[in-house]
């Protein structure tokens, strides 16, 4: 039976490890152990940070929703019910936009969710 010599693959392993960690400070960027450590925390700061953008996005549309509908003398609540009354669903992404970028028309929509209420 031939002796297996597992050189090579350790080689691989910690060279991805080290490409991963390439661009951090000291030690993290260029010792195997602590670099495999910063990797992996790393790796969960990443992972959690993805669903917080969903959150994130999601508090700064309904934000700018909010500050359109006190232009118009309404709150975000009622506006969002006046909406689904009057049967137009349009995502909060959307809404953000209109309220930025066209006044007039998410004047119309507040006036329609005013309206359906």
């Amino acid at each position: 039976m031939a002796r297996i010599k597992r050189a090579t693959m350790t080689h691989k392993r910690r060279k991805k490890v080290l490409k991963l960690a390439k661009g951090y400070f000291g030690g993290k960027s260029k010792l195997f152990k602590t670099a495999k450590q910063a990797v992996m925390k790393s790796g969960q700061y990443a992972y959690i940070g993805r669903k917080q953008k969903k959150r994130d996005f999601r508090r700064l549309w309904i934000t700018r929703i909010s500050a359109g509908c006190k232009a118009n003398g309404m709150n975000y609540s009622t506006f969002v019910n006046g909406l689904k009354k009057a049967g137009i669903s349009l995502n909060r992404k959307m809404l953000s936009e209109l309220a930025i970028h066209d006044p007039a028309a998410f004047t119309s929509l507040c006036e329609k969710a005013k309206a359906a209420i």
